[in-house]
């Protein structure tokens, strides 16, 4: 029996040695959350509520509000906060995106985290007015170098943070955890001041663009000097026209050249940008392809885009390509002129459109193929284009429009009219000539009547009569001539010895 006693009692204490004492703890104790539970009175929910809302947001972008229950948790914390219009109106644009970048997370964390002390300063706490009465507290910024925030006071009694933003709402919020006050501008942090000039100075230094060999002019052989240079969104100097390429080819794209410092807007983008637009719409399938595949008008807008031009392409749908006849598309540099033919060298959406037609009746709009334009005017609530039996309607209105392309469906091809050579009104010509039947010459008459008297030379008794009569008849004729005006130089002949 006592043996049985002996050997429970030793395998309970080898139970008791094998389970440590924690184990035992932790069954009877209730467990403690790891993260520390904030109360709905805390100032942390307090700043959530209150007027700071661009304070809070950036809280929430940095990723804090864990970071600040912590250490609410562990002691009571001193929230200096700027106003909203310290963060909306006064603070740097650039130094704003900056902020909010996705990169840039721990500046931003940083920033926000010098603004809390860990610790309780209220405004019966803060230093008086003396020079030597100066308090430097720590923040939470604990990668800062020298991590003190001084505060003082001013001669006036206003409170100052950090030597420089003055504190408007001493004591706004007050809680249990930790109190608000309310400051009129930003706190930033070396830190934070040191990265984001680091950055900018990054960004500012760009790859050097490859330029192209430089050009000797062939009368002075010497290098031409480049252009001058074009401010950022200023208009060309050149015209379209002039712009363009030198004539349509039926090669493909060539190759992208070097880039230049003139290209302040990517053109090769916006125009690959709207053909996407173009085949994601659908039914423009057939001059998505003119433009990329059967002629380089893709790579020709692109370029005509980025040295700052706009277009707006009257675009035909698949059902108006198709009308096209071989005839039609097998000249050299047919299908460029048709293209250039709806392509309008100024930036046009349906609205400005239907305003102009509504405004004048007919609105005649420049193309891009020279001298010809494309006339426009209202019917039947919408915009007709071209003239003839053939017209086009505006069909689908503003498929593509970013500010330097604007593409509007049309649902026919368009053809410039025929050149027709009319007289222009108010200005009378000289009349045209009257044929005038080409008389015999007199003096073919004149041997005539020659024969004619040899003939009847036997059977005239009287000689010297018929000539005479002969005579007198070829002067009256010259005389009537020349009051007509048929004869301009009086002629001299002789007959029988008398000038004419």
């Amino acid at each position: 029996m006592d043996s049985q006693i002996y050997g429970a009692l030793g395998i309970f204490l080898f139970i008791f040695y094998l389970i440590p004492p924690a184990a035992i703890n932790a069954t009877q104790l209730p467990t403690k959350s790891s993260s520390a539970q904030i109360n709905s009175n805390s100032v942390l929910v307090a700043l959530l509520d209150s007027h700071y809302t661009e304070l809070s947001e950036l809280v929430e972008k940095a990723l804090l509000l864990q970071t600040l229950e912590e250490a609410v948790s562990h002691h009571n914390i001193t929230i200096f906060a700027p106003s909203n219009e310290a963060l909306e109106r006064h603070l740097d644009p650039e130094f704003k995106r900056f902020l909010l970048q996705p990169g840039n997370l721990k500046s931003l964390q940083n920033l926000l985290l010098f603004h809390i002390i860990p610790s309780r300063v209220g405004s019966k706490e803060w230093p008086g007015e003396d020079l030597e009465s100066v308090a430097y507290y720590e923040t939470l910024c604990i990668e800062e170098v020298g991590n003190h925030l001084p505060l003082t006071r001013e001669s006036s009694g206003d409170k100052v943070v950090g030597g420089l933003a003055r504190v408007t709402r001493p004591d706004d919020v007050i809680r249990e955890d930790g109190l608000i006050h309310g400051i009129e501008r930003l706190l930033v942090p070396r830190l934070v001041q040191e990265d984001f000039n680091r950055r900018r100075s990054l960004s500012s230094i760009s790859a050097v663009l490859p330029e192209g060999a430089p050009v000797v002019d062939p009368r002075t052989n010497r290098l031409k000097k480049p252009a001058t240079p074009v401010p950022a969104g200023a208009p060309p100097a050149l015209p379209v026209y002039d712009a363009m390429a030198p004539g349509p080819s039926l090669a493909p794209a060539p190759a992208p050249g070097p880039g230049g410092p003139r290209h302040h807007f990517d053109g090769e983008s916006q125009v690959k940008d709207f053909i996407q637009t173009l085949l994601h719409y659908g039914g423009y399938n057939e001059l998505a392809d003119i433009l990329v595949n059967l002629t380089s008008l893709a790579t020709e807008m692109g370029k005509l885009v980025s040295e700052g031009y706009v277009l707006t392409v009257l675009a035909p749908n698949d059902e108006a390509m198709a009308k096209l006849t071989t005839d039609q598309l097998s000249d050299p540099g047919a299908p460029e002129q048709i293209i250039y033919y709806h392509l309008i060298p100024e930036y046009q959406t349906e609205e400005s459109m239907y305003n102009s037609v509504r405004r004048f009746g007919k609105v005649q709009y420049d193309t891009l193929r020279l001298p010809h334009k494309v006339v426009a005017e209202e019917a039947d609530g919408s915009v007709k284009f071209g003239q003839g039996e053939e017209p086009a309607y505006l069909f689908d209105p503003d498929i593509y429009t970013d500010g330097r392309i604007s593409v509007q469906g049309i649902d026919g091809v368009l053809f410039p009219p025929e050149q027709t050579v009319e007289k222009p009104a108010g200005k009378v010509g000289p009349p045209s000539p009257a044929k005038v039947v080409a008389e015999p010459k007199r003096g073919g008459n004149y041997w005539k009547w020659h024969v004619q008297l040899l003939e009847h030379l036997d059977k005239i008794p009287n000689l010297q009569a018929v000539i005479d009569f002969y005579y007198k008849k070829y002067i009256f004729q010259r005389e009537l001539s020349a009051l007509k005006g048929e004869i301009k130089q009086p002629q001299i002949c002789r007959l029988r010895g008398v000038q004419i």
